[in-house]
């Protein structure tokens, strides 16, 4: 009998134990970031989407993690957004008390053998995606590309931010795979100054405007009829957009298809929130919690939609699974994707 209730006993505290571990642990992070500073790294300049996103989720992401630390949004601009990630990797504090938004595009640079993209995105710690991208090729009306076809035929000058983004990275492709004729142009700080520059006639359009974007920040483009939406570039066609192709589906063959689907894969990871490599296990979880809180706060949501953004979130975990798979693809996707961009 007093064995058995030993036992009992036994039992009692370890599941006692097991039920306050994870309130333990929430006490360990809130006294490790209160009284803190948390920097939101901005990978551009201040006016862009990346901007408004992480300086909405700084307004509000204190009240969501355990300790309630102080947020401040910073930028860091450079390469295309490649500084930041590079800062993460290399000198960023591993405590928490940093992370990072890029571009799309940046975590697949090294893949692409990219040498100034000098870290390894399956190495960070990646907090979640504050939005899936529909991204859009649109034409200015003065232009005489009118539709998708119009680019094999008449030279269509576009602008980027830097020569690994999506809006350069995507015209020169296709330039090499099916014969169009993109002009390119980088160098443009923030997608901002590309939109000022169409509205002055420096260029003709522009390929990785997102349409979220789009429609709420220059709605007026389009109730005027000032611009053509020639393609998406997502992996399923937007809501709004039944009618517009997707420019994998132009593609002339299987081989094609799937070098510009690799290209598309950064495209579902629309905004993403990283923190370096062998930040402790309880402050990414705390973190990545504390970011999904945020997400559906409804004043975060309300702040989010009078800046004119789209918030779809995605987990960090799904995060790391996507650039887990797009690592893996074939090695001879990866050699031809690459020598397309390098040609």
């Amino acid at each position: 009998m007093l064995g058995a209730f030993a036992k009992l006993a036994r039992f009692a505290c370890i599941s006692l134990s097991l039920a306050a571990a994870p309130a333990i642990a929430q006490t360990g992070v809130a006294d490790f970031y209160r009284g803190k500073t948390v920097r939101v790294l901005i990978g551009f300049g201040p006016g862009g989407s990346s901007a408004f996103y992480a300086e909405i989720l700084a307004r509000y992401m204190s009240r969501h993690l355990p300790g309630s630390p102080n947020f401040v949004a910073q930028h860091m601009p450079g390469a295309g957004g490649l500084t930041v990630a590079n800062y993460i990797q290399q000198r960023s504090p591993r405590d928490g008390t940093e992370f990072a938004i890029t571009s799309r595009t940046a975590a697949f640079e090294p893949q692409r053998g990219n040498k100034n993209a000098a870290f390894d995105p399956l190495k960070f710690n990646w907090i979640g995606n504050a939005n899936v991208e529909n991204s859009t090729c649109i034409s200015w009306h003065t232009s005489p590309v009118k539709k998708m076809e119009d680019v094999f035929v008449h030279d269509f000058i576009v602008g980027g931010t830097g020569a690994d983004t999506l809006a350069i990275a995507m015209p020169k492709t296709l330039n090499r795979l099916m014969g169009t004729k993109f002009k390119l142009v980088t160098g443009y700080p923030i997608s901002t100054d590309i939109l000022l520059a169409i509205e002055r006639g420096e260029l003709n359009g522009f390929c990785g405007l997102g349409w979220t974007f789009l429609k709420l920040r220059k709605a007026e483009w389009l109730a005027d009829k000032k611009v053509n939406v020639l393609f998406q570039m997502a992996m399923e066609k937007h809501p709004d957009l039944p009618d517009v192709p997707l420019i994998q589906e132009i593609a002339k063959n299987s081989d094609d298809r799937q070098i510009i689907e690799l290209l598309l894969a950064p495209q579902e990871m629309g905004r993403p929130f990283f923190a370096p490599p062998d930040v402790p296990a309880d402050r990414v979880k705390a973190l990545r919690e504390a970011f999904a809180k945020t997400l559906a706060d409804p004043d975060y949501l309300r702040d989010a939609e009078k800046s004119g953004i789209e918030v779809q979130y995605t987990s960090g975990e799904a995060v790391h699974d996507l650039l887990t798979k797009a690592y893996a693809a074939s090695p001879a996707a990866v050699k031809r994707s690459i020598e397309l961009l390098q040609e």
